[in-house]
C-alpha cells in the first residue's frame, strides 16, 4: 500500500485509511455495491468519521443519484465540522435537484 492520497488530519488507523483506499478505488471501477458496503462497514466503527460521510455523500449523489441521501450525509459532516467547504458545495450542488415545495 502506498502513501494515501490525501493528508490524515483525521488520525485514521492505517486500517481504515485502507479501507478508503479500497472504496475508492470500487468506485472508480463502477463497483459500487462493494464500494457502498465498505464505506458502511466503517461507518458502523466510527458513525462521525468525516471522510466516510464525504464520501458516502459522493457515492450517493454521483453514482446512485440518490440526492435526498447524499444530502444527510453532506449534512452529518457539516454538523460536525461547519467550515468543511467540500461537504458544503457538494450538499449545494445535490440540492439542486431537488425542489421544495
Amino acid at each position: 500500500m502506498g502513501a494515501p492520497r490525501w493528508k490524515n488530519i483525521y488520525e485514521l488507523s492505517p486500517e481504515q485509511i485502507e479501507k478508503l483506499e479500497q472504496a475508492e478505488n470500487k468506485m472508480e471501477s463502477m463497483e459500487i455495491t462493494e464500494s457502498e458496503s465498505i464505506l458502511l462497514g466503517l461507518l458502523e466503527g466510527d458513525g462521525n468519521c468525516i471522510p466516510v460521510l464525504n464520501i458516502l455523500g459522493h457515492l450517493y449523489g454521483r453514482y446512485l443519484s440518490d440526492f435526498e441521501s447524499s444530502i444527510q450525509y453532506y449534512d452529518r459532516v457539516l454538523d460536525l465540522e461547519p467550515d468543511n467547504a467540500w461537504a458544503r458545495d457538494e450538499r449545494r450542488r445535490y440540492r439542486r435537484y431537488l425542489s421544495y415545495d
